[in-house]
């Protein structure tokens, strides 16, 4: 949904030293790499923690790393992310006749079958039972070092298809000239506005959007200041309410049929996705309380313990993307954009059922509008569903740069609530 030249210009200079880089010890720069560019902070800390993942010592093989990678994406049906780990896959010795599908896969690769569906779908099913079973006594039974490594790429790979699909992004021989470019904006080089703003109207309603968004950070800022009393009851209620909300997300029939040949044979159980909350009589799922299990106390430790290094790596990650703030929105300068960063993050782990007893889920309501909900939940919750349309329908006024950066919010709060899912199971079953 990029124009290619926009990737250059916005981050200047050290933007490219970092993609120099990465060229340097990928051999080439993809497209993933390139749109992180406009965001280098972001960019470095990521690529040190995949080239972790992939290409340094670790309790897995190589190739059965990329084959992991394969079985993520192609739950999201991401045909970017497929083709790309059965290159890699090849180059790292691995044997071909497993790129024919699962069922030429070893035994042990296809126990991670159930655990990679509830991860990439409903994470919040993921108990110490099905840990267990990974890890008994057998011929194809895992330790619990390759474990942990399989999950930590299981819920990369989920996430960074969410990314892929978000920020449109395609494999890189693929140049549709048609679509891959905005009009020129009348507004600024780099806003998505202009396209869809038809005729003076569209571009004013674009304007009083951002000017309406900033006055709710400021008077929000302004009532944490005077800590406004607000009862556990109504903060729970507002938490349930947000969870619950109906959003009209794009049906599944915007899939290209096409996508499915070489992404099917690596599928078991192709229709189990996401379940919405909302429809009546259905069971949510259990509130996850972010205080009884969380990243910082109990997550980032277990990691470090079984898998040391990528602990550190992750929490610089999640760190950096929640921190990362050029102070800047559409065309206004020195803006404390914190709490607008808090309700994109808390709001991808409101529709995993991650609630924080502190945070006023009012807020959400308050600062995400509409069209960016129904764009949050598609990317988070069904990436393959992800249409242009939605992504330009949102924040019509901003730049592209700055719908990367919500992107980059996107896959780490996703990709953080499905490791807390993970690895609360691996405590309960180690306890």
């Amino acid at each position: 949904f990029i124009p290619l030249e926009e990737i250059p210009q916005e981050g200047g200079e050290s933007s490219l030293h970092q993609l120099l880089e990465a060229f340097i010890s990928a051999g080439r720069v993809d497209h993933v790499a390139m749109v992180m560019g406009l965001h280098p902070q972001y960019l470095s800390s990521f690529w040190k923690t995949q080239c972790l993942l992939l290409r340094m010592d670790g309790p897995l093989p190589y190739h059965k790393r990329h084959y992991i990678a394969i079985m993520a994406a192609a739950r999201h049906r991401c045909s970017y992310l497929v083709g790309l780990h059965m290159r890699e896959f090849l180059q790292v010795g691995g044997s071909p006749a497993w790129l024919q599908g699962l069922h030429c896969a070893p035994q042990k690769l296809r126990n991670l079958n159930e655990i990679n569906k509830l991860l990439a779908h409903r994470p919040w099913l993921v108990t110490k039972e099905h840990i267990e079973a990974l890890l008994r006594p057998g011929q194809d039974s895992w330790s619990l070092a390759e474990l942990v490594q399989a999950l930590v790429l299981l819920t990369h790979y989920h996430s960074l298809a969410s990314f892929v699909f978000g920020c449109g992004i395609r494999p890189e021989g693929e140049q549709d000239v048609g679509s891959s470019c905005w009009a020129p904006s009348p507004h600024s080089n780099s806003s998505p506005a202009s396209g869809d703003s038809v005729g003076g109207s569209g571009g004013t309603d674009a304007m009083q959007e951002v000017e309406m968004l900033m006055e709710r950070m400021k008077l929000l800022q302004e009532n944490q200041l005077e800590e406004h009393g607000v009862t556990q009851e109504e903060m729970a209620t507002r938490f349930e309410l947000e969870k619950t909300e109906s959003l009209l997300v794009p049906s599944s029939d915007v899939l290209d049929p096409s996508l499915q040949s070489n992404i099917r044979c690596f599928l078991e159980d192709p229709e189990f996705g996401y379940k919405d909350f909302t429809r009546r009589g259905e069971q949510a799922p259990p509130t996850f309380r972010a205080q009884d299990y969380t990243w910082e106390d109990h997550g980032y430790s277990l990691i470090n313990r079984l898998y040391p290094d990528v602990g550190q790596l992750l929490d610089e990650k999640f760190q950096v993307v929640y921190n990362l703030t050029y102070n800047t929105i559409a065309m206004h300068c020195g803006v404390d954009t914190s709490v607008l960063r808090r309700a994109i993050w808390n709001y991808v782990h409101c529709v995993f059922g991650i609630r924080y007893d502190d945070y006023d889920y009012g807020e959400v309501n308050q600062l995400l509008e509409r069209n960016l909900k129904v764009y949050i939940k598609t990317v988070a919750c069904y990436p393959e569903r992800t249409t242009k349309q939605i992504y330009a329908q949102f924040w019509r006024h901003f730049k592209h740069s700055e719908k990367v950066h919500i992107n980059l919010l996107l896959l780490e709060a996703r990709m953080q609530a499905a490791l807390l899912y993970a690895l609360r199971a691996v405590t309960r079953y180690m306890t």
